[in-house]
């Protein structure tokens, strides 16, 4: 698997060289501190007088001039964040973290050591690490990618001609171009959803969704008297 069959990069996207290529997409990961480390960019924020109540900004951080900024929100740097972004009150930015353009960071969601491409919808309540979040991509409310085994081993990737090694201790989820995860779904360590696929709320995920495709499970409901 390579990472072209996931995301595409944007042709005007800052960091574009450090994403480019033939590469496995969770590669990509360890390329996020990397691609903020080596790049050029400089530290950016708005006046102290335009900054909302509560924020906090610290370390190596650069924030368009149009980015939406609201109240009770945390950066740690190093972050970029693209142009027309909108960062929902208490949202926590915790460092190595890239987000492109357009995009939503919700209220009450983490986000790091991660790359978002452009109008990514991560709106209410997600825990997003050490993943990478594809063009479109989209995470309902609730939705978490973790990011550690609970042996704490190495994360594999399930592919369908067997396991890889990923080389990652910490690993998230890897989600396609368009590809959009329902309400209050976990996706496990190493998760790969393909371009426009498509998990279903409520749902424990792992291994690989091809582009594409729905995950889905039914549920059995009973009703019982109660005595």
């Amino acid at each position: 698997m390579i990472a072209e069959e996931l995301f595409s990069i944007p042709h005007n996207f800052p960091f574009k060289s450090y994403f480019e290529g033939a590469d496995s997409p969770w590669s990509w990961v360890s390329q996020i501190r990397k691609a903020l480390e080596a790049s050029d960019f400089v530290a950016q924020i708005p006046d102290s007088g335009s900054i909302p109540p509560g924020v906090v900004i610290e370390g190596t951080v650069f924030l368009d001039p149009s980015v939406v900024l609201s109240p009770n929100v945390v950066i740690q740097g190093p972050a970029y964040i693209g142009a027309g972004t909108e960062i929902r009150p208490g949202a926590f930015i915790r460092g190595n973290v890239i987000v492109g353009e357009n995009c939503v960071l919700g209220n009450s969601s983490e986000f790091k050591n991660c790359l978002l491409l452009n109008n990514v919808q991560a709106p209410h309540y997600n825990y997003v690490g050490d993943s990478i979040l594809g063009n479109g991509a989209h995470l309902a409310a609730g939705v978490i990618c973790s990011n550690l085994r609970l042996d704490q081993a190495h994360v594999l990737i399930k592919l369908h001609s067997g396991f890889v090694d990923s080389g990652l201790r910490k690993l998230g989820a890897l989600i396609g171009d368009g590809a959009e995860v329902g309400c209050n779904t976990v996706l496990n360590p190493g998760s790969v959803l393909g371009k426009r696929s498509v998990v279903y709320p409520s749902m424990s995920f792992d291994g690989v969704l091809e582009a594409y495709s729905i995950a889905a499970v039914k549920q059995v409901m009973r009703i019982i008297k109660r005595r």
